[in-house]
């Protein structure tokens, strides 16, 4: 009996341990993986730590300071990284970048991102300045077809994957790249899609895109997003190349963004998406947004030139697979210069400005004080009204009476204070080129006076206010009160009104000759000459007249 009674309680006590371990799973918290993201958006090349006010931020306390370059950004990185980190970026990595990565074709800014670690990035419109095929180049790898093998020899491609989910060969309607790519981390799959703004054919040279089309982002995301659900991925981020505005003097991590393009992609994507990384704006905001099923979602932006990083922890459902909404938090980390800088990136820059410094530190000419893109009320700036005489004056030969300048491509300004050894108020090759970085070429067309004041009411679009630099001998007067569409008036070439029924020269660079920027009166423009690259413009301007003294702000009146 002893015997007996001895089994029947080892037997009732395997049931009980049995029936404990039948226990549905929603008795116990769900087990999860932490998960941290670091971000990075418009880079742009910007190894050395940038100048003027595009190497100022704000910070947390709402004060300003120093930050960006290359080296402070992989010291950081360094401080934020755990072993559970997987690290982004949301494109404009490169284009409209500084000549010591410009001139290899940023090859150097490439590789600097990969060696820190940037899994995948959405390409950015600039990602396209040189044209589809010189991104494959880039992500892929060799030579450049025309310049050659760089001095570190042959190009190996980048290190991360470059997502492209609204971009499409027009022929086939397939995917021009990778629309999503995933990565494991710490027990968990995560998916990441990439899109840029659907804007990009009208804000880069039209024949290095000519065979692709850029479809509606929201559509592209959701599209990618059901690709992911059916390989069972279900923690979803979205990287993004469009992004808002803020409130000006806005901290990095408050939300004062003004709804726009990249507002209604963070909250209209598919709900299966968790977070949405921005860019493009070149703002800094960390907002949360409610998805279509009323679900909160992480939506931010890391302003430009490597000066945030944008850092989100979260928690994935190792059993679901899908990210607790309530465990994200977002944190934008300003790249502040008050620590030591990564000495191996150091190292990599300083041979990248020594390869590049016989061409760069070449002086080209002088100014009398800083040239700025400071605008006046009617929109008119120093910088831009010497670009664009400088551009009026390389297309004389070919017939033009005028030149104007798109804003946009005037990409930072060139100050008196010298930057380096050159001396205070010489301009060198280096300085000019940060100016002028896209290499476009200089264009003459024949356009009619109706035409000309058409062109010029288009500086106001539903997507903002972008007002021509005119050469000194155009002028012309605005008035924002009236209705768009008639807020231009009383043009004059060299001191006459503009006829309407007569013929007038206007020079302008590739990028505005083919309907950039919302200027699509260019592409009625007959006669077309093309000439030199505006950098050499530029260059030729200083050089020919030796010193420029910033020139009064009066070829647009009004306000």
């Amino acid at each position: 009996m002893t015997r007996r009674r001895t089994i029947l309680a080892c037997a009732a006590a395997a049931l009980t341990v049995v029936g404990l371990a039948a226990q549905p799973a929603a008795a116990r918290p769900a087990p999860t993986a932490s998960v941290r993201l670091l971000a990075l958006n418009d880079f742009h090349g910007n190894l050395e730590p940038p100048s003027g006010s595009s190497g100022r931020a704000i910070d947390e306390n709402g004060n300003t300071v120093l930050a960006g370059g290359a080296a402070y950004v992989a010291a950081h990185l360094k401080k934020l990284r755990n072993r559970d980190t997987l690290t982004v970026a949301q494109g404009d990595l490169i284009g409209a970048s500084p000549l010591i990565s410009a001139a290899y074709h940023d090859e150097p800014s490439v590789q600097f991102l990969g060696d820190i670690g940037v899994t995948a990035s959405a390409v950015g419109n600039h990602e396209f300045d040189e044209g589809y095929q010189e991104l494959l180049r880039i992500q892929h790898g060799g030579c450049h077809p025309v310049d050659g093998c760089s001095p570190a020899g042959t190009w190996r491609g980048a290190k991360f994957d470059y997502l492209a989910a609204n971009v499409l060969k027009k022929k086939h309607q397939r995917p021009a790249m990778k629309p999503w790519t995933i990565r494991r981390v710490n027990g968990v799959r995560v998916g990441f899609i990439g899109v840029v703004t659907k804007t990009t054919p009208s804000i880069v040279t039209a024949e290095g895109i000519k065979d692709l089309e850029f479809v509606d982002e929201i559509a592209a995301a959701n599209r990618a997003a059901r690709e992911l659900k059916r390989r069972h991925v279900r923690a979803m981020v979205l990287l993004v190349h469009e992004g808002d505005q803020v409130k000006a003097g806005s901290r990095p991590d408050e939300c004062g963004v003004q709804p726009g393009a990249g507002s209604r992609i963070a909250k209209d994507a598919d709900p299966e998406i968790d977070v949405v990384l921005s860019g493009h704006s070149h703002q800094q905001y960390i907002c949360s947004v409610e998805d279509p099923d009323g679900e909160p979602r992480l939506f931010s932006s890391g302003s430009s030139f490597g000066r945030v990083i944008t850092e989100v922890n979260l928690q994935v459902n190792r059993r679901t697979g899908d990210i607790v909404r309530s465990s994200m938090k977002g944190d934008n980390h300003v790249v502040t210069r008050d620590i030591a800088p990564d000495p191996a990136t150091e190292q990599f820059v300083q041979t990248w400005k020594d390869r590049v410094s016989e061409i760069a530190d070449k002086p080209i000419g002088k100014i009398t004080a800083d040239l700025t893109r400071a605008p006046s009320p009617a929109g008119e700036t120093a910088l831009g009204d010497v670009i664009a005489d400088a551009q009026l004056a390389s297309m004389k030969d070919f017939g033009a009476q005028v030149a104007v300048m798109n804003p946009g491509g005037v990409r930072t300004d060139l100050t008196f204070a010298a930057s380096g050894s050159e001396g205070d108020g010489v301009v060198t090759y280096g300085e000019a080129f940060a100016v002028q970085p896209f290499s476009n070429v200089m264009g003459v067309v024949s356009l009619t006076g109706t035409q000309l004041d058409a062109l010029l009411e288009q500086q106001w679009t539903s997507a903002g206010e972008k007002i021509l630099q005119p050469s000194a001998n155009l002028h012309f007067t605005i008035d924002r009160s009236k209705p768009v569409g008639d807020r231009v008036s009383a043009i004059t070439i060299d001191g006459t009104p503009v006829v309407p029924s007569s013929t007038y020269k206007v020079a302008a660079n590739n990028f505005l000759l083919g309907g950039g920027d919302g200027f699509t009166v260019f592409t009625d423009g007959k006669d077309q000459v093309l000439g030199p690259i505006d950098l050499d413009a530029f260059v030729a301007y200083f050089t020919a007249q030796g010193t420029i003294t910033p020139p009064p702000l009066n070829r647009i009146s009004g306000q």
